[in-house]
C-alpha cells in the first residue's frame, strides 16, 4: 500500500495551494483518506479526513471554511485544496489512509496505517 503526495510549495498568506494524494497498484475503494501536518517543533496534527465511498468529511476548527477535501473516484486520488493560507498553516503535510472511518478516532494519527510521504507547505507574511 502506497500513498504518493504532492503539491506543496511556496505561497505567500492568502495565496491557495492544491495537495493531491494519490493510491500507487491500489485504490481507496471504502478507506478513510486524511492529511495530517507538522510544523517544526510541533506534534503532527489532524487537519481534514474523507471517507472515500460515501464523501462524508471531517476538519479541524483551524481549517474549517478554508480548506475543503475531496476525491477523485476514477483516479483514486484526495485534494486538500487551500485557500486563505496563512503563515501559521506552515507545515509538513502527510496524507494518510485506514480501512476504518470511526468519527470517535478519525481525527487521531494513531488510527491510519499507510502514509504517504510528506509535501512541504511554506506560507510567507
Amino acid at each position: 500500500v502506497q500513498l504518493q503526495a504532492s503539491g506543496g510549495g511556496l505561497v505567500q498568506a492568502g495565496g491557495s495551494l492544491r495537495l493531491s494524494c494519490a493510491a500507487s497498484g491500489w485504490t481507496f475503494g471504502r478507506f478513510a483518506v486524511a492529511w495530517f501536518r507538522q510544523a517544526p517543533g510541533k506534534e503532527r496534527e489532524f487537519v481534514a479526513v474523507l471517507n472515500f465511498s460515501g464523501g462524508v468529511t471531517t476538519y479541524a476548527d483551524s481549517v474549517k471554511g478554508r480548506f475543503t477535501i475531496s476525491r477523485d473516484k476514477a483516479k483514486s486520488t484526495v485534494y486538500l485544496q487551500m485557500n486563505s493560507l496563512k503563515p501559521e498553516d506552515t507545515a509538513v503535510y502527510y496524507c494518510a489512509a485506514s480501512s476504518r472511518f470511526i468519527l470517535s478516532t478519525i481525527r487521531s494519527s494513531s488510527a491510519y496505517g499507510n502514509w504517504g510521504q510528506g509535501t512541504q507547505v511554506t506560507v510567507s507574511s
